[in-house]
């Protein structure tokens, strides 16, 4: 073993690149496993270390990157495990919930789920809001993931957006509650958006919009508390929102609360490379990322779309 980490990449794509120039920035040995000529000129263009053309070329390697096509995560995944190495695939873990359980079942404690949104300094500030205590008690959370059009052909708009945004209910809340209502938002077509509510019943409430034939963009979270609401207004940003007090109270200022706006891919991967070194894991367990699958299945049901 030498001092760099030997990585696997599966997958050099549009994002798999980015994770490949990241990898290589934090100092990894990359072999990506890219079976196109487009993936393969990727590759190259972002310093691997070597290139295979299928898995079964892949030689030994400390932990694997998964960051194919959606749909075809669950048998990656499924041929990386006798391997018994550490894997950190892309969000989500799978589009098929059987396969998400079994991979939860199989391997529990070998499996990552890369939910970028964790990372961000933004929502971990909000969530530190909601574990503290200093506004008050939490009442609810609204994310809004809106934008024009999508380049995943894979997969439909809602299982490329909604799993951003739980697992961001995950962080914030440390669970994510049942769900109550869902509907397609009518912008477009039914599977390209929707709103959902969760945890009417149990609290706090969840409430959940993204659509990916929205006219404007919109990346946004909202913690309502007691005392105050926080607000991240968008994902470059490098400040929360704070308003404290409650709405009746209409000359409360608008405070801004500063941070340290990293970029959560490198920072996540960053987490994956110590976890090969004797780290503790990243965030978003193979369990967590089932649940994940779990409520995204609940939603699309309750909207009257086929899971």
């Amino acid at each position: 073993m030498t001092d760099k980490p030997h990585v696997g990449l599966i997958g050099c794509g549009g994002w798999g690149k980015l994770i490949l120039r990241d990898l290589k920035t934090l100092g990894a040995r990359v072999t990506c496993v890219a079976p196109s000529e487009r993936s393969r000129a990727n590759a190259m263009a972002n310093g691997a270390d070597h290139i295979v053309s299928t898995m079964a070329e892949l030689p030994a390697v400390e932990g694997a990157v998964v960051a194919t096509p959606s749909d075809n995560h669950g048998a990656v995944l499924l041929g990386l495990l006798p391997r018994n190495i550490p894997l950190f695939v892309e969000k989500p873990l799978t589009s098929d919930l059987a396969t998400a359980q079994l991979l939860a079942r199989t391997a529990p404690d070998r499996i990552f789920v890369m939910d970028k949104w964790r990372y961000h300094s933004g929502i971990e500030r909000i969530a530190q809001y909601a574990r503290s205590g200093e506004i008050g008690d939490v009442l609810g959370l609204r994310l809004y993931r809106l934008g024009w059009s999508m380049t995943h052909n894979e997969v439909d708009p809602i299982w490329n957006l909604l799993p951003h945004d739980l697992s961001i209910c995950l962080h914030v809340l440390g669970n994510i509650p049942p769900v109550d209502v869902a509907f397609a938002d009518g912008l477009g077509p039914a599977s390209s958006g929707l709103v959902a509510l969760l945890g009417r019943t149990a609290g706090p409430r969840v409430v959940i919009e993204t659509s990916a034939h929205h006219p404007v963009n919109r990346r946004s979270v909202i913690l309502a508390c007691t005392s105050g609401t926080v607000t991240l207004n968008g994902s470059l940003d490098d400040h929360l929102i704070l308003r404290q007090g409650t709405p009746d109270k209409l000359d409360a200022p608008e405070i801004k609360v500063p941070f340290q706006n990293d970029m959560p891919l490198k920072a996540e991967l960053a987490v994956f490379l110590r976890h090969l070194r004797g780290g503790p894991p990243p965030m978003s367990s193979v369990a967590e990322g089932a649940l994940i699958v779990e409520r995204v299945c609940e939603i699309r049901r309750k909207a009257g779309l086929p899971e």
